[in-house]
C-alpha cells in the first residue's frame, strides 16, 4: 500500500520521457547507441591486461622459433594486438606500431567517454523534467481548485515528479556514468601495459624485415 502512494504513471511519463527526449538532443544519437551497450562491460570484472601479455610472449616465442610471418597463422581475439602484430607481420617499424597501438587507444578512451558522458547527460535532464512536471502538476491543481478531488492527483503529480527527478539523476544515471568512468580509467591503464612489448617484438623484427628488403 505504500508503495502504491509513490507510483504515478503521468509523472514517470513526464519525467521519464522528458529525459529521453531532452538526452537525445543534446548527445549524438551514435552516442545513445553506445552508452546503452557499455552497460554490459559493468557485469564483467575490470579489464586485466594479463591475459593478452602471456598471449603476446607467446607469439614472441613463437616468431623467435619459426619466424614472425608465422604470427599471420595466430587466431587474437583482441583487436588492438591483432592489429598490432599484424602491422608488425607486414613489416612494420616500432614508431608506426607504437602510434598504431596509442592511437587505438586514445580512440577507446573516447567512445568511453562518450558513452559515460550520455548518462551523466541524463542525470543532468533528470532533476530539470522533475522541476517541469512539478510545474505541470501544480498548473493543474490551481485549474481545479474548485474541484477536491482533482486537487490531489495534480498534487501527486507534483510532488512525485520532483522525486523521481531526483532518483533517477542520483539513483541511477549518475551512478551509471562513475562506474564507466571507472571502468575506462582501468581499461586505458591496463591497455598501456601492452605497448612496450609489442614493440619490442617490432623492434627485433625491424632488422630482419630490412634484410630481405635490401636482399
Amino acid at each position: 500500500m505504500m508503495i502504491a502512494q509513490f507510483l504515478d504513471p503521468v509523472a514517470l511519463a513526464i519525467v521519464g520521457g522528458g529525459t529521453v527526449v531532452a538526452t537525445a538532443l543534446r548527445v549524438p544519437f551514435a552516442d545513445i547507441g553506445r552508452a546503452v551497450g557499455a552497460l554490459r562491460t559493468l557485469l564483467r570484472r575490470d579489464f586485466d591486461a594479463e591475459p593478452l601479455l602471456e598471449q603476446i610472449a607467446a607469439q614472441d616465442r613463437i616468431a623467435r622459433r619459426h619466424g614472425v610471418m608465422a604470427l599471420d597463422r595466430s587466431v587474437i581475439a583482441d583487436r588492438d594486438v591483432a592489429a598490432a602484430v599484424a602491422a608488425i607481420v607486414d613489416g612494420a617499424i616500432p614508431r608506426e606500431v607504437e602510434a598504431l597501438l596509442r592511437h587505438r587507444r586514445q580512440a577507446r578512451i573516447a567512445r568511453h567517454v562518450a558513452a559515460a558522458d550520455v548518462w551523466s547527460t541524463a542525470a543532468e535532464a533528470a532533476p530539470a523534467m522533475g522541476m517541469v512536471g512539478t510545474l505541470i502538476g501544480l498548473a493543474g491543481m490551481f485549474a481545479r481548485l474548485s474541484d477536491p478531488h482533482a486537487i490531489g492527483g495534480a498534487m501527486a503529480i507534483a510532488l512525485l515528479a520532483t522525486l523521481y527527478g531526483a532518483l533517477f539523476a542520483n539513483l541511477l544515471f549518475m551512478p551509471l556514468c562513475q562506474r564507466l568512468r571507472a571502468a575506462g580509467r582501468v581499461e586505458a591503464f591496463e591497455r598501456a601495459r601492452l605497448e612496450a612489448p609489442l614493440v619490442a617484438l617490432a623492434l627485433r623484427e625491424t632488422p630482419r624485415h630490412q634484410m630481405q628488403s635490401a636482399a
